[in-house]
């Protein structure tokens, strides 16, 4: 098994899954249900997870198929940028569902913006994603479109109509040929995920027992602090991606910091959906099933740090 397997394996989970959530959403908002509305906003946030390992395999899929007999470079390239503007926006939707499922347990209901915020962003996922779903079709199978590979290879493909600056070809320049960009990100990267593990700490020490005189609905408040540094992280950590895939593609310490970072992200959605933790006021003595998820998520953020620590010195690839 390859990173082409692997593609074709999750590659297909953003298009079907986003439908069936703004599916899902739009029968919530029809019959009122706050129930519904809460399952759709978990769809979006685990659709977001997924499509990490499903855009960034993309690139390993690249690799393997560039240069051989039949296959347009054109059609690669509008795929991959299709691609990325559809990754954009459904980590943005991500981002933006967990943000109502955390309003939903603090405030029993959302902010009046971010429903239909939510609304707007998963249908233009949706549309981005399926136009990536599109173009990476006709990669393999131009005889299904009205534009072949023939045509493609003479430029018949539409150009790319996104901004300039969410290019990944512009990206990758502006990173690699500017001196200060990596190093800021680099930076702050780091700012991220001091202020990202630092809550992770307090949060799930908590559970296991320290700090008892604080209840958990306090340290809920800390949550959107967390995610915000992990919105840091990824946006520099896809800069990084971006600039040199070849590097973490080929680098076996990348694909499990990947792996860890879809299982702390389900973590992050027990703490924010399940009840068990935000019952605990002060004094109380966490269930064995929250010290479990406690404990696994210290242990997922180490495992995170150091898998990332080690990248230039696990593969050889940088």
């Amino acid at each position: 098994m390859n990173l082409s397997h692997l593609h074709l394996l999750l590659n297909h989970f953003p298009i079907i899954g986003t439908a069936i959530g703004v599916g899902l959403f739009l029968i919530a908002l029809v019959a009122k249900s706050d129930d519904l509305k809460r399952a759709s906003l978990a769809v979006f946030f685990g659709l977001a997870l997924i499509t990490l390992p499903a855009y960034m395999s993309g690139n390993g899929a690249q690799m393997e198929i560039t240069g051989r007999e039949g296959v347009s470079d054109v059609l690669i390239n509008a795929h991959q940028e299709a691609a990325l503007m559809g990754f954009i926006f459904l980590e943005i939707t991500g981002v933006v569902a967990w943000l109502g499922l955390w309003q939903y347990r603090r405030r029993t209901r959302p902010a009046a913006w971010n429903i239909p915020a939510v609304l707007v962003l998963s249908i233009l996922s949706f549309g981005l994603m399926a136009r990536a779903g599109n173009t990476g079709g006709e990669i393999r199978h131009p005889e299904a479109f009205a534009v072949g590979g023939e045509q493609a290879a003479a430029g018949a493909v539409p150009p790319y109509s996104g901004p300039a600056f969410l290019k990944g070809a512009n990206i990758a320049a502006f990173a690699l040929n500017s001196d200060w960009v990596w190093p800021a990100c680099e930076t702050i990267h780091f700012i991220g995920l001091g202020l990202l593990f630092g809550v992770v700490m307090v949060v799930n020490l908590r559970m296991l027992g320290m700090i008892k005189n604080v209840p958990f609905s306090a340290l809920h408040a800390l949550l959107p602090v967390g995610i915000f540094g992990f919105v840091i992280n990824s946006m520099t950590g896809m800069v990084f991606f971006i600039a040199t895939p070849d590097q973490y593609v080929m680098n076996v310490a990348f694909f499990w910091k990947m792996g860890l970072i879809l299982l702390a992200g389900v973590n992050v959605l027990y703490h924010t959906v399940i009840d068990e933790p935000w019952a605990l006021g002060a004094g109380d003595e966490a269930p064995l099933t929250t010290k479990v998820f406690a404990g696994s998520a210290i242990v997922l953020w180490l495992g995170i740090m150091y898998f990332g620590r080690m990248l230039p010195f696990i593969g050889n690839s940088f």
